[in-house]
C-alpha cells in the first residue's frame, strides 16, 4: 500500500460533493472517496449488494484523482442497466461485470488494493474473506458499508474499524506482506575480465562473503 496523501484526500472529497448525487447521510460517500484517495488507491472493486450509485461515483471521484480504475461486479443484467442509468455521463468511468465476486477477486482482481463491499449481500463475509486472501501479497483496505442493517461484522486476523457513519462502516487495512530479504552470504555480481593478450572475454560470478565482525 501507498503512504497517505492527504492531498488526494482532500481533493477527492471535495470532487465528490460536487457530484451531487448522495445517500441521505452525505458523509458515507465523502468519506469513502478520501479513503481510497488518501491511499492512492490504483484498482478500485466494488462489489454491489444491487445497483451502482453514491458509493461507486465516490470511487470514481478518487480514481480522477489518483489516476486508478474503477471496477464494479454486479449480480446480473437487471443490476447493470439500472446501474448504467443512475451513473450518466459518469458511466464511462467505471468497468462493469457480471459475475460471483470470489471467483472474480480471486482469478482477476488480486491486486485490488481499495476493495468495497456491500453488507446487505447474504454472503459479503465470504467475500471478505477471499479479499483476505487474495490480498496478503499486496495489501488492500477493504469498506463494508450498510453494516448496521445485519449488524454486520467479520472476523479477521487484522484490525477492524466499525464507523458510525451513515448505515455503518467497517474499515479494514490488510499490510502488504514484508519481502524476504536475501542474505550476504546469498548476494552475487558478475565480473567481465578481456585477455589483453588474446582479446577472449571471461566472466566469473563472484558471491559475497558474510561480512565479519573484527574486534578491536
Amino acid at each position: 500500500m501507498a503512504c497517505w496523501s492527504a492531498e488526494n484526500a482532500t481533493k477527492a472529497y471535495l470532487r465528490t460533493l460536487k457530484m451531487g448525487k448522495r445517500d441521505k447521510e452525505p458523509h458515507v460517500s465523502e468519506f469513502i472517496s478520501a479513503l481510497a484517495a488518501g491511499n492512492s488507491a490504483q484498482l478500485m472493486v466494488e462489489i454491489c449488494g444491487s445497483t451502482a450509485g453514491s458509493t461507486t461515483l465516490a470511487l470514481v471521484a478518487a480514481a480522477q484523482q489518483t489516476g486508478g480504475h474503477v471496477v464494479c461486479i454486479l449480480r446480473g443484467l437487471d443490476e447493470l442497466h439500472a446501474s448504467q442509468d443512475v451513473l450518466g455521463h459518469d458511466v464511462d468511468c467505471v468497468e462493469f461485470v457480471i459475475g460471483d465476486a470470489k471467483t472474480l477477486l480471486l482469478n482477476y482482481y488480486k491486486g485490488a488494493d481499495f476493495v468495497l463491499i456491500d453488507c446487505n449481500i447474504d454472503d459479503h463475509e465470504g467475500i471478505f474473506r477471499t479479499v483476505e486472501e487474495s490480498s496478503k501479497a499486496s495489501g488492500a483496505v477493504v469498506v463494508g458499508y450498510n453494516a448496521f442493517c445485519k449488524r454486520s461484522t467479520w472476523r479477521s486476523g487484522f484490525k477492524t474499524q466499525l464507523l458510525p457513519i451513515g448505515g455503518g462502516l467497517l474499515v479494514t487495512r490488510i499490510p502488504a506482506a514484508k519481502k524476504v530479504g536475501v542474505s550476504a552470504a546469498q548476494r552475487s555480481r558478475w565480473i567481465v575480465r578481456i585477455d589483453q593478450c588474446t582479446g577472449e572475454e571471461h566472466v566469473f560470478r563472484i558471491r559475497s562473503p558474510q561480512t565479519k565482525r573484527i574486534e578491536a
